[in-house]
């Protein structure tokens, strides 16, 4: 057998493999591309959501922590309506 037929029944049945790894996922009907394309976006906005509710837990907690702090200093330094 020449190179050049192994090559193309090579590529021949990679590219059935291909359309059946495809029609087993759902993605048979051309619009693969987009779907795949679609799915990527989704998953970047929920990695995107995800990381900025973690910013956002982590400014609150921090926020809370520091207005403890200052609150607690103020006390301290009788600055509010604590026991004089």
């Amino acid at each position: 057998m020449r190179k050049e037929d192994f090559e193309d029944l090579l590529n021949g049945a990679a590219e059935r493999g291909a359309e059946r790894a495809l029609a087993r996922l759902g993605l048979e009907n051309g619009h693969a591309a987009r779907d795949i394309g679609e799915l990527r976006e989704l998953l970047e906005a929920w990695r995107d959501a995800r990381r900025t509710a973690w910013r956002t837990t982590i400014k609150v907690v921090t926020t809370a922590i520091l207005a403890m702090l200052l609150v607690g200093a103020a006390i301290k330094l009788k600055l509010m309506g604590g026991p004089q």
